[in-house]
């Protein structure tokens, strides 16, 4: 049975703020003056789990090779097309272009019909199937009228620019929206099944609420249903107690790893495990040893919310690399197994002002999407762009 209404939904699951920017492709060196987490409080390995044979250095390194474009809209979500090009996704306008990886030429695919954009919600997170050569199929993430839902769409690339999305197929809703906290991220994992990072729209009692699709990341099939080895069977809830996800990525040894927005005090970066409890709203970061209350997953690494305010995060040359709206920089947490190996290191500090979605390209390098024309940053000529980063 499909989830399509909210109540089937809690039914099945019953079980910001400165810019700036510079154009440019000078190299970049780490900032180590930048304010660094409390600690590297490392996290419990998955069962299994095992330190990498080669870790990554310490010290990495950040180089803008090319500016590939600009004058995006309001861009959020980020999806890698067989062969390389990007869909983007324009948060305000509902809207998704393709951007080619070799010239940066922009084609309009169509707008998602039923995007109501306000305050964080619209249009938010893509993702392109995991059989795509064969179905070409897209999934968005976003805000209606009523909730958040996901829906998915034919892409036909020989039909007229602004015509080529074909008609909504929803797979999920229910999902509860807000001026705040609508987390929004999709991603297709390494098993196939499709994962999405929610957030709690401001009522924070709906993270540690299993009734609640809100607060979580789910993992569904393709279709939308609770997928085969989720924690209770009937539910699409893969995890709980988060306030806002908006950054999935897997490492080399297919980890889950998410990026959540802290309140006042503490961002995180998580290492995510099925139907663990990573405590919001009891505890904010650390949990200092449980004496907030048992259970709770403490994060691998945690800032100060000025510090960063995360999004979009990608693994890329042995270290998960994270989006920085408020603090204005891409972070480098280097990784051995589910360790790091060192302090993050902070990169393009209030170069390009807020950086929302950061995508791994097949050669190792970086995509990094800026969001300064999201209302809450500062646009300079040529907001919003996307830069192409060799990294080590």
């Amino acid at each position: 049975m499909q989830r399509r209404s909210q109540t089937a939904v809690l039914a099945a699951a019953s079980l910001l703020l400165v810019a700036g920017c510079s154009s440019g492709g000078a190299p970049q060196g780490g900032d180590n003056s930048a304010a660094a987490p409390s600690k590297s409080p490392g996290a419990a390995a998955s069962p299994g789990a095992k330190p990498s044979s080669t870790a990554p250095p310490a010290k990495g390194s950040v180089r803008v090779t090319r500016t590939l474009t600009t004058g995006l809209t309001s861009p959020w979500g980020v999806a890698v097309l067989p062969g390389g090009d990007l869909l983007v996704a324009s948060r305000d306008t509902g809207k998704i272009v393709r951007v080619s990886a070799d010239n940066g030429k922009k084609t309009e695919l169509g707008s998602v019909p039923g995007v109501d954009p306000g305050g964080e919600g619209g249009l938010l997170g893509i993702a392109v199937s995991s059989t795509f050569g064969a179905d070409h199929q897209v999934y968005a993430y976003f805000t209606t009228a009523s909730d958040n839902r996901i829906a998915r769409m034919n892409y036909d690339e020989k039909r007229p620019q602004g015509n080529q999305l074909g008609a909504p197929d929803t797979i999920f809703k229910g999902i509860p929206k807000g001026q705040l906290h609508n987390g929004g991220r999709i991603a297709f994992g390494p098993d196939k099944m499709l994962y999405v990072g929610t957030g709690e729209t401001g009522d924070s009692g709906l993270a540690q609420d299993k009734d609640s699709p809100a607060g979580k990341i789910l993992r569904m099939t393709p279709e939308g249903e609770p997928a085969h080895g989720n924690p209770e069977a009937d539910s699409v809830v893969y995890d709980y107690g988060h306030r806002n996800v908006q950054g999935l990525a897997w490492d080399r040894d297919k980890r889950l790893w998410a990026s959540e927005f802290g309140q006042d005090t503490w961002d995180e970066l998580n290492l995510i495990e099925p139907g663990k409890n990573y405590g919001w709203p009891e505890v904010e970061g650390e949990a200092k040893g449980g004496s907030k209350g048992p259970g709770f997953v403490d994060p691998v690494e945690q800032w100060k919310t000025a510090d960063a305010s995360p999004s979009g995060i990608a693994y890329a040359k042995g270290s998960i690399w994270m989006a920085s709206l408020r603090g204005e920089r891409l972070w480098r947490i280097p990784l051995n197994g589910t360790k790091p190996v060192a302090a993050p290191q902070a990169f393009l500090k209030g170069t390009y002002g807020r950086l929302r979605t950061v995508v791994a390209a097949d050669d190792g390098a970086l995509w990094l999407v800026t969001s300064n024309t999201d209302g809450r940053g500062t646009p300079h000529k040529g907001d919003d762009r996307i830069l192409r980063l060799k990294v080590s």
